[in-house]
């Protein structure tokens, strides 16, 4: 049997799914408003940006760079110490490489909200602009354009895994079954979906930059929303996006309040998952007696 987790993993999640969950509030927020109002969608830097033009604004910067900060350290930590369970065959490791992955991702996202907090760098370059020159970079590498088109057949691997997680409802095996993450349930369904569109067409955005060779094809959420909008119904269809953001949010949310990390919860926590199979054998009202 794994050795049980320590305690201080848990504040560390949670921590990076609050920030987690700002980040994307903030961003669908401003998603559905350019839809409403006819503005531009902003990327997940310059919302983050659009703070500043608060009195409290500084203070919640600081606390997304930190949280986003601790949800990548949570993310290397969940890989290192196998939090989760994945084990060590082929299967276990290709899934704790993609939590590095994405603890990378975060991480370099903190630093940069970290960096606009204190002045220097952040909304001027755009993240558009960012995903332009890491693309860049890689195209200069030898064999740079098969690279990065394998990053964005990878990303657009991402963004379909986000649409089956949620369509298959994967999530619920990681959150605790409470009457709440029952009634978010709907919520929480919408926003996988819509994060998964999000990271789908920014893959496309980078297999298409490979596919040209022209790294300013490339670019992050701020692209991906304007490239939602400039379809037929754009309008439309930005604000739905916009709100399955915010649901995305309320997902991450939950997360941080009820998500079991197995190695240290043990296995007499009920979660959503198990509730649902058992309803669906008939034996729920037997293990809840």
């Amino acid at each position: 049997m794994a050795e049980r987790a320590p305690a201080w993993v848990v504040p560390v999640m949670r921590a990076g799914y609050g920030a987690r969950a700002a980040t994307y509030l903030i961003v669908g927020v401003l998603a559905f408003l350019a839809a409403w109002q006819g503005g531009q969608a902003e990327g997940t830097t310059d919302a983050i940006e659009q703070l500043r033009g608060y009195a409290w604004g500084l203070a919640a910067m600081w606390a997304i760079a930190l949280g986003l900060i601790a949800y990548a350290a949570w993310r290397f930590i969940d890989a290192w110490m196998d939090l989760e369970d994945y084990g060590s065959n082929a299967k276990g490791i290709f899934a704790r490489g993609g939590l590095i992955v994405t603890g990378a991702v975060h991480a370099a996202l903190g630093v940069s909200v970290a960096a606009s907090a204190i002045g220097i760098g952040g909304g001027g370059g755009g993240e558009g602009g960012g995903a332009q020159s890491l693309t860049q970079k890689v195209m200069a590498l030898p064999y740079g354009p098969l690279l990065v088109g394998l990053i964005g057949v990878g990303t657009l691997g991402a963004g379909g895994y986000y649409i089956y997680k949620g369509y298959a409802e994967k999530y619920k095996e990681d959150i605790r079954e409470t009457p709440t993450t029952r009634r978010l349930d709907p919520v929480m369904k919408a926003g996988f979906v819509a994060e998964g569109i999000v990271v789908g067409i920014i893959g496309a955005l980078i297999v298409f930059a490979a596919l040209t060779t022209d790294p300013s094809e490339a670019g992050g959420v701020g692209q991906a929303l304007q490239e939602i909008r400039s379809v037929a119904f754009g309008r439309i269809l930005l604000g739905a996006i916009g709100l399955g953001l915010v649901g995305f949010a309320v997902e991450n949310l939950v997360e941080a309040i009820y998500r079991i990390i197995p190695r240290r919860a043990g296995d007499d926590v009920m979660s959503m998952a198990h509730r649902a199979k058992l309803k669906a054998e008939g034996k729920l009202h037997e293990a809840t007696a």
